[in-house]
């Protein structure tokens, strides 16, 4: 694929357009599936091991990710067989703690590198920064991409932005850390555009799509997140290369957890149906899925103070 900005553009704005009204409908019907009791306990366990537990806060402290790293292995210190989320987000300066926390474990170390949230810094730094991370140990990079190039139709330079990112989450000695686009849906001009960033990124070499930082709202809304789960559908189809898809910010209750699932074996397919390819950043949603999955084990809802604030 050519790699200038004219061919770049003349790529992206062929790509077919988004049915902004069929996208709304799919969105409503699939939210009127149901979740059958048998069923329903095996998502709720599927929806915890795809969690990136976050704390993203300018008061974070280490101690704080050491806590969140205790609860991304032992999500229900009652109950052993709750299985563990799939990573830890943090801020990059963090990383070290959240590793020493987790060594040994299958929960992974996801960092925001490149000037999260706003992205707005010197390309330099911005790879400054992920080559810290890796170094220390992050095993996922989940990077911002600069929504001003891109609204300003600057695609090549979002293009050789995320292949340079790319490049520095390698490593000599192991495998490299995954790549994730953070996309910033919310600042986009529309479903258009949703799904010419998706591609875009995906071209660059993401590993994952994510919709949001979790600080602009509107976040991982379901018809956002099922027009990137077209673009993955369509990508592999057209490449054969399969990609993640990250909805962050704004999925709180079991309820959301669900209905993202069902969106995803609806739209992308059960491939997709894996941590390994679909993730669900969050803060507060592990709680409730904590509360609903106990609620079918015993019968009863926890109190509100059973669980730690994450």
């Amino acid at each position: 694929m050519a790699t200038g900005n004219a061919a770049l553009r003349a790529f992206l704005h062929g790509l077919p357009g988004v049915d902004e009204a069929g996208v709304h409908a799919r969105v409503a019907d699939l939210a009127t599936r149901s979740v059958k009791t048998t069923a329903k306990a095996h998502a709720i366990d599927l929806a915890i091991r795809m969690v990136d537990l976050t704390t993203l806060e300018g008061a974070d402290t280490p101690g704080k990710v050491r806590a969140l790293a205790a609860k991304a292995l032992l999500p229900d210190p009652a109950d052993r067989g709750v299985p563990p989320v799939a990573a830890v987000c943090v801020y990059p300066d963090l990383v070290p703690v959240a590793v020493h926390a987790l060594r040994g474990s299958s929960v992974g170390v996801a960092s925001v590198a490149t000037s999260f949230p706003a992205g707005r810094a010197p390309l330099e730094a911005r790879l400054l920064d992920t080559r810290a991370a890796v170094a220390d140990g992050a095993t996922e990079i989940d990077m911002v991409i600069d929504r001003g190039a891109f609204l300003a139709g600057d695609y090549r330079k979002v293009y050789e932005e995320i292949v340079a990112v790319k490049e520095v989450c390698a490593r000599p000695d192991g495998e490299p850390a995954h790549l994730k686009v953070i996309l910033e849906t919310g600042e986009l001009a529309g479903y258009d555009d949703v799904r010419r960033a998706s591609w875009l990124a995906m071209h660059a070499g993401a590993d994952f799509i994510k919709t949001s930082t979790g600080k602009v709202a509107p976040a991982a809304t379901p018809a956002v997140t099922l027009v990137m789960l077209q673009a993955v559908r369509d990508f592999r189809a057209a490449t054969g290369r399969q990609v993640g898809v990250k909805p962050a910010g704004g999925i709180r209750t079991t309820k959301d957890a669900l209905r993202n699932l069902v969106l995803v074996n609806e739209t992308a397919g059960p491939d997709w149906l894996d941590p390994r390819w679909f993730r669900i950043g969050a803060s507060s949603l592990l709680n409730d899925l904590l509360m609903q999955r106990a609620k079918l084990t015993t019968g009863t809802y926890p109190g509100p103070d059973y669980y730690s604030a994450d």
